[in-house]
């Protein structure tokens, strides 16, 4: 006749720690006797001789109690079951098989049994009967889990469930227990169920679903490496560019790689996210496509994944792209959905150009060849560069010669001319004396210059050097040939200072030119006063004051005639000769001691 059966509280806190304490009183408060002995402590008491102790009897501490409610707390035993139930006001069915879950929650041993519930089923599911303990016979007695196991009929409030299977846990716990835990058994269907059922075929969408896809490929993006290729179009370039393909909703982006310097402005973008037609129906010709937005009905199909591959050209609104890479999410994806496993990349690089040489145009005659030649080395031509350190070492250094013009017109035999050597840039300037009443003025004949040699090219040109003029050399100054006849002392005195610069022959010509002067020069100042000699000089000219007059022109150009050379000099023989033609009495004795004086050993005659 009990009608409480709550437990006395055990749990507690104190001090901020968890502890348990033995219970109070019973179940539903009955009286619990404290010093109450067990059997067991009983027949330990008879068995067991008195002993001699002192002092106080030391007793055990008591055991550790745990309740159940917290030693099997959130463990439950659960158990696949079905029951059948009668149908009996359809012609189709006389039966119906509901399965269902039990499970039994070990801290206070109550059952529950759950069926899942099926959409669009018609009956009440869920929860068939609510967490209790359940009654097992009319004795009062419950289910205790001893009574569960696979493969037996459970009955319980008129309904008789059949234990098919279990999960893992039940079955440990059960063999751990000393149960012997039957095999499962297959679960039996709804046989209305499965003949209502219809057979599931493979839908096929008739389009992508645009959610779907967005779920799928979010964040994932196709990425090309494209040449845009813009030389047909007035000053157009190699646009490197990348091409984004968002798989999640079939848009395109392009967007241009900029370097530094190269000369553009520095746009990202080159085309907006957004998709590309790839081919158009037939659309009216009065439709506005360059102000309303293309829809899918202008659009016959768009660009896709497939139309973009390595080495493909492709149109994106007007524009050439020549793909020639991607990256390695592009290449894994193309290899699992297409197939694909050709991936080599196309070389794009442009090939160095050629160096074409450069051709240097012939001279044309206008300046020098080195201050022509800078016109075709740069576009702002500079003056050629010069030898400071030979400037400045041979500054004021200047090698004279005396020249004679070889020409067939009478009136140029005579002419005289002063080449001048500048060795601080190896030019040429020639200098005419004026003579008097000669109808030719003087002054410079060839500005300082540069000469050429005959022969060389203006590719190659050949310059004359001091070592080219020597005492009877011919020298060809612009067409014009001139014939050295005598040369400054300097020179001789320069040649011989630097006589490993220049040729043996050049120096020796020199040398032989200045030997028979040297000679006078030192007859002269041995053996013959200067005074005497000017005294010696007016007797003479008094002397052929007296003679028939001659022409004294005449008589200088018999002796430059004869002197092929221009040294100056005659054979004693034809210097006789000469006078005798004119008439001179070189027998006289003031005449012959002159001519002695004159002479230049035996055979020459200083005829000046």
């Amino acid at each position: 006749q009990r009608t409480s059966f709550h437990r006395s509280q055990t749990l507690d806190f104190k001090n901020g720690y968890a502890f348990s304490r033995l219970p109070r009183e019973g179940v539903g408060g009955e009286t619990l006797f404290a010093n109450q002995l067990s059997q067991d402590e009983l027949d330990d008491l008879c068995t067991k001789g008195a002993t001699l102790t002192y002092g106080q009897v030391k007793r055990p501490a008591p055991s550790h109690f745990t309740p159940a409610f917290v030693a099997y707390d959130k463990k439950v035993l659960k158990f696949d079951a079905y029951f059948q139930e009668e149908v009996p006001a359809s012609a189709e069915e006389h039966y119906r098989i509901r399965q269902v879950g039990l499970y039994y929650y070990l801290e206070d041993d109550s059952m529950c049994v759950i069926e899942p519930v099926v959409k669009n089923s018609g009956l009440l599911q869920g929860k068939l009967m609510k967490r209790h303990r359940v009654p097992k016979n009319e004795q009062g007695d419950y289910y205790h889990w001893k009574d569960l196991n696979l493969g037996i009929d459970l009955p319980m409030y008129g309904r008789t469930y059949r234990l098919v299977n279990c999960d893992s846990f039940t079955k440990v716990f059960l063999e751990s227990q000393g149960i012997v835990v039957n095999p499962p058994e297959e679960m039996v269907s709804d046989p209305y169920t499965e003949q209502r059922r219809p057979v599931q075929k493979p839908i096929i969408p008739a389009s992508p679903d645009p959610f779907r896809q967005f779920l799928t490929y979010d964040t994932k993006v196709l990425r090309f490496y494209a040449i845009w290729d813009d030389t047909n179009s007035p000053f157009g370039d190699h646009h490197p560019c990348i091409i984004h393909y968002f798989l999640a909703d079939d848009t395109v982006e392009v967007r241009e790689v900029h370097r530094r310097n190269d000369g553009r402005d520095p746009f990202p973008v080159l085309m907006r996210r957004q998709r590309l037609p790839k081919t158009f129906g037939d659309k009216n010709k009065n439709f506005p496509s360059c102000v309303l937005e293309i829809t899918d009905h202008e659009v016959q199909e768009w660009y896709s994944p497939k139309d973009f591959a390595i080495g493909k050209t492709i149109t994106l609104l007007g524009r050439t792209f020549l793909i020639y890479d991607c990256d390695k999410f592009t290449q894994d994806f193309y290899r699992e959905k297409y197939g694909i496993t050709d991936f080599q990349p196309v070389d794009v690089n442009k090939k160095p150009l050629e160096k074409v040489p450069q051709v240097i145009p012939p001279y044309n005659g206008f300046g020098i060849p080195e201050d022509s030649l800078q016109n075709c080395l740069s576009l702002f031509p500079k003056p050629p560069r010069k030898d400071i350190i030979k400037m400045l070492e041979n500054n004021l250094k200047i090698l004279r010669y005396q020249v004679a013009l070889e020409s067939p017109v009478p009136e140029d035999k005579n002419r005289r001319f002063i080449l001048s050597y500048f060795l601080s840039d190896d030019t040429i300037g020639i200098y005419e004396p004026p003579i008097k009443n000669s109808g030719i003025p003087g002054g410079k004949y060839l500005k300082r210059t540069r000469v050429t040699k005959p022969g060389s090219t203006p590719e190659n040109p050949i310059y004359y050097e001091p070592s080219d003029f020597t005492i009877g050399a011919t020298i060809e100054v612009f067409g014009h040939r001139f014939v050295i006849t005598d040369a400054d002392e300097y020179v001789l005195n320069y040649l011989e200072r630097n006589a490993e610069s220049f040729p043996a022959a050049t120096l020796q010509s020199i040398r032989d030119h200045f030997r028979p002067r040297q000679v006078v020069v030192d007859t002269a100042s041995s053996g013959f006063p200067k005074k005497d000699l000017d005294d010696l000089i007016v007797e003479v000219q008094k002397e052929l004051k007296l003679q028939e007059p001659f022409n004294t022109r005449k008589f200088h150009e018999a002796f430059h005639h004869f002197d092929k050379e221009g040294s100056g000099f005659l054979d004693k023989t034809t210097f006789l000769n000469i006078c005798d033609r004119f008439h001179v009495p070189t027998s006289t004795i003031l005449l012959k001691k002159l001519i002695d004086y004159c002479s230049c050993g035996e055979d020459k005659v200083n005829y000046r």
